[in-house]
């Protein structure tokens, strides 16, 4: 992984070697302000049961997600443009604030890579898109079921404050297990774990403003 948001995040949704990694919940708080700036607040909370399994394979001394403050600031120095306000961890949950100076920087945080984060900026409107879910990834059956029992009551929830009216839309539309503010300046997402890899044919949002 290349940056700290795929360790606590994309991981949990894009690729399936991956989901064993997906038993927390994630909320990402994102703040844009007109000229790019703003901030992101993360919690990500780690499953009890998952910690219980990395003290049976005898690793009790490395986290289960081994996202730490150390972890954050070596990913952060190779983003220009951002820096680490503030963190503290606590038992399973972990609580991050971040500040970007530009979009840029925001998109290189979300995904590095470009392929499942982008912003296209046209005629004075602002478009995020970020995939939550790759349909090309599918998820084996036995790890799908396993990782329904580990998340249960774990989820994602994705938070954007805009500097004027947004609105947030969902692809494919018919996501019923999801709970959607679509407009507003503040729009938000979420869905549980167990729903969110079980949608065959993946998810992605837009929040245009």
């Amino acid at each position: 992984m290349r940056n700290i948001m795929k360790k606590i995040v994309w991981c949990i949704v894009f690729a399936s070697p991956a989901l064993m990694n997906s038993c927390l919940g994630v909320a990402a708080d994102i703040v844009i302000h007109a000229d790019g700036s703003g901030k992101i607040a993360l919690e990500y909370r780690v499953s009890q049961m998952l910690e219980s399994i990395g003290r049976l394979d005898g690793n009790e001394r490395w986290p289960a997600i081994p996202v730490g403050r150390a972890d954050f600031e070596r990913s952060l120095a190779r983003i220009p443009g951002m820096r680490l306000a503030s963190f503290s961890a606590k038992d399973l949950v972990t609580n991050v604030t971040l500040e970007f100076k530009n979009t840029a920087a925001l998109l290189a945080f979300l995904d590095s890579a470009g392929s499942h984060a982008s912003l296209v900026q046209e005629g004075g409107k602002n478009t995020l898109r970020l995939t939550l879910l790759d349909p090309s990834a599918p998820v084996d059956a036995d790890l799908l079921s396993l990782l329904r029992e580990i998340s249960a009551g774990y989820e994602i929830s994705l938070t954007f404050n805009a500097p004027k009216t947004a609105a947030l839309s969902v692809t494919p539309p018919a996501v019923t297990a999801a709970r959607i503010v679509p407009q507003g300046k503040k729009v938000s997402f979420a869905i549980g774990l167990g729903e969110l890899v079980s949608l065959e044919n993946g998810l992605s949002i837009e929040v245009a403003w």
